[in-house]
Formats: structure tokens, C-alpha cells, sequence
């Protein structure tokens, strides 16, 4: 190398940067009593449905806004909007496959969370390129479904390391794919020892009370 030529880590200073941007956010909201869940998981997953789910439930007792990240489209805020009583917005990321903080802050004054108790994250459906990025969440959660398989925690390490929480959707097809629960616990527990698991069924509401009431507690402890 001559004193010509320099050699620049690009990925490291941009995570750098954007981990520093993630804190800032993250206290930010912490002082407005607002809770920020960053939900990710592959496509088809059944994460909009979950919200639903989830929304319905917590509506009484928290106020909860949602931002749906896509490539494109707008399906998901439309369908949270005529579901369900919260406040939602449709973020595009014009390609990228991700949310970073940025991305996230812009979503946050957009969505305008200082009244909200929890506001609520729907990632880009991808299980590699969200993970990498801190968005200032005050948790993460992914979701794995039946179909994909149980071997995914094996498959994606990083997406497990880095959650709070699993949840194992879409159960009550378990019977008519081969599904090993106890393996897809023992390969999450593998990635984080610490990861809670909830399996349900957001289509008959199975489990999901148990997810809920966990939620619920997480936000009241973060917004005390």
C-alpha cells in the first residue's frame, strides 16, 4: 500500500454508524414510554396475520400503531388498517431488503409514536439481511412457520441470535408436514439459550393468548 491508496472497512463503518444511530432512536422512544417491536421472519410466515391477531387482543389496553416494511406493494397496511383499530403506515425501501435505523426514524416520525404504547415493526420478509441491522428496537422477535421446515435456526443463525422471542406459527398444519417441534427447539435453543418460544396458530388463535400476555408484560415493564 502506498500513501496514494487506502483501504476503507465500508461495512464496518456502516454498521458502526448505523448501531450508534439504533441507540439514539432507542432511548429516544424509551423517554416517550413507547415500545418498538421488530417482527421479521421469511416470507409467508403469516407475520401480518399474527399482528392481527396479536392487535385484536392487546387493543384494549395498549395503544399500538404498526409499520409495514415491503419492497413494494401495500397490501399488509391495508389489511392492518381494515382488521384492526390501530394507526398503520406502508414503508417501501425502494429495493433493499432490509430496515436500518434511518429507515426506521423516518417510520417512527411518520407513524408519530409519542402517543403510542407499543409501536410495531413488520419487517421486510427476508431471514439474512434484517438481522444484521440494529433498527433501535426495543425487542426482536422472528417468526418461523411449520412449512418452512425445523431445521431453519441451523440454516440462519444470526436471525435466532439476535431475537427475544420465536414464535412458531401456523401449528395446526403440523400433522401434514414433517415437523419435529422438539428439534426446532432443541436448534433455536442451540443459536440462544435465552430465546422464548411460542407456538400458535394465527389462523385459530391457538397459543397466541400466551404470546400476547408476554407482550403485554414486556411493554408495561419497558414503559414504567
Amino acid at each position: 500500500m502506498t500513501d496514494k491508496m487506502k483501504i476503507i472497512e465500508v461495512k464496518q463503518s456502516v454498521f458502526a454508524d448505523n448501531d450508534a444511530d439504533a441507540e439514539k432512536l432507542r432511548k429516544e422512544l424509551k423517554s416517550e414510554k413507547t415500545f418498538l417491536l421488530n417482527l421479521m421472519s421469511a416470507p409467508g410466515s403469516g407475520k401480518t396475520t399474527t399482528l392481527v391477531q396479536t392487535i385484536n387482543r392487546l387493543e384494549k389496553d395498549l395503544k399500538i400503531g404498526v409499520m409495514e416494511a415491503d419492497i413494494d406493494s401495500d397490501v399488509d397496511a391495508y389489511t392492518i388498517a381494515e382488521k384492526t383499530n390501530a394507526k398503520s403506515i406502508q414503508l417501501h425501501t425502494g429495493g433493499m431488503c432490509h430496515l436500518d435505523a434511518d429507515m426506521t426514524r423516518q417510520g417512527v416520525k411518520e407513524l408519530d409514536t409519542k402517543d403510542l404504547d407499543l409501536a410495531i415493526l413488520e419487517n421486510v420478509g427476508n431471514l439474512v439481511c434484517p438481522a444484521e441491522f440494529d433498527t433501535g428496537a426495543s425487542m426482536n422477535v422472528c417468526i418461523l412457520s411449520v412449512p418452512e421446515g425445523d431445521d431453519k435456526p441451523l440454516k440462519y443463525p444470526l436471525m435466532f441470535t439476535i431475537c427475544d422471542a420465536m414464535i412458531i406459527n401456523k401449528i395446526d398444519v403440523c400433522d401434514y408436514f414433517d415437523f419435529d417441534m422438539e428439534k426446532v427447539r432443541e436448534y433455536a435453543y442451540k443459536r440462544n439459550p435465552n430465546l422464548k418460544i411460542f407456538p400458535i396458530s394465527a389462523k385459530t388463535g391457538e397459543g397466541v393468548d400466551e404470546w400476547c400476555n408476554w407482550l403485554k408484560e414486556k411493554v408495561t415493564e419497558w414503559n414504567k
